[in-house]
């Protein structure tokens, strides 16, 4: 019998991110902010037992879907499952621009596909091989507000943010995230800079009054004038505040009401730009038990099938 679901995976925003030193392992020691919201990628899973695996996916984009297909990988690796999976994308999240249109696709199979499977992954171990693939991949197991340190896997939950209304602007301008790191020059040592945290721990103890700096900002604006520009805007139209999610090339402007955010909307006709709402980490976890809800059972996290043994 073939399991069928469609899921709607959320895009999120980098409310800030300090860059602190280059670690040994040749990633960078991160502190960061992450906020999903209302944007989504649309994916179908159908999945059929049978002797061994197979893995398809349509897509109707010339977009890169390995994230998809290794995490199926993991996952039926993971629980000794076999059979056939499939997979239709609709992509709505532009790739590339610091929004987690990959991770977030990803983050859904490490959800859905268990359930789909009857074979349950503690959340942990959901972690693990999520944090294998990408380093924004774990938050999506997570959703709402969250801090993240180390690569950014390391995740602590903060207070729920209100459901605030922001406008998305996705240019058409790819932003290198090595040159960007190395635009910042953080050299590798094991002495925290005291200020860089200090200042970012102060403005996350008060996120719900102002937002965090993102350090990525200031090079990237250096490089690419446009996305200033856009920011200027944002801030012009009444946004507080506007900047770049992760290291770009999107940014968003939060607004006062969905109706501020309309009368922005038609100032960036020339670029891609979306009316979202922040997603706390309550609605989250009922949107993905509703769209899981033939296959699930209670109300436990990570959603439990209904198939398990």
């Amino acid at each position: 019998m073939t399991r069928t679901v469609k899921l709607a995976a959320l895009a999120k925003l980098n409310l800030g991110l300090k860059v602190l030193h280059k670690r040994p392992d040749n990633y960078h020691e991160l502190r960061t902010v992450f906020q999903t919201i209302s944007l989504a990628d649309t994916i179908e899973i159908a999945y059929t037992p049978s002797r061994f695996n197979k893995f398809v996916i349509e897509s109707g984009d010339d977009i890169p879907n390995n994230l998809i297909i290794k995490a199926a990988i993991a996952i039926m690796e993971a629980t000794n499952a076999k059979g056939d999976v499939r997979f239709k994308l609709t992509k709505k999240i532009p790739m590339g621009g610091g929004l987690g249109g990959g991770s977030t696709d990803a983050a859904a199979v490490f959800l859905a596909l268990p359930a789909l499977t009857g074979r349950n992954l503690p959340l942990d171990k959901l972690t693990e091989l999520a944090a294998g693939l990408g380093s924004d991949i774990p938050f999506f197991l997570l959703g709402g507000t969250a801090l993240g340190i180390g690569r950014g896997t390391e995740l602590y939950p903060l207070p729920e943010m209100p459901a605030l209304n922001a406008l998305v602007v996705a240019p058409h301008v790819h932003v290198s995230t090595p040159d960007a790191y190395r635009a910042l020059k953080r050299k590798l040592t094991t002495d925290l800079p005291f200020q860089y945290i200090s200042s970012f721990q102060s403005r996350v103890w008060s996120l719900g009054e102002q937002y965090c700096e993102n350090d990525f900002q200031s090079v990237v604006f250096e490089q690419y004038p446009h996305l200033k520009s856009i920011q200027r805007k944002l801030t012009k139209l009444g946004a507080k505040p506007a900047m770049l999610t992760g290291s770009g090339a999107a940014l968003f402007g939060v607004f006062d009401s969905s109706q501020a955010v309309k009368v922005a909307l038609p100032a960036f006709a020339r670029e891609r730009a979306y009316p979202v709402v922040f997603v706390g980490r309550n609605r989250y976890r009922t949107m993905w038990r509703r769209q899981l809800k033939d296959h699930v059972l209670g109300e436990v996290w990570p959603p439990q099938s209904r198939y398990a043994r």
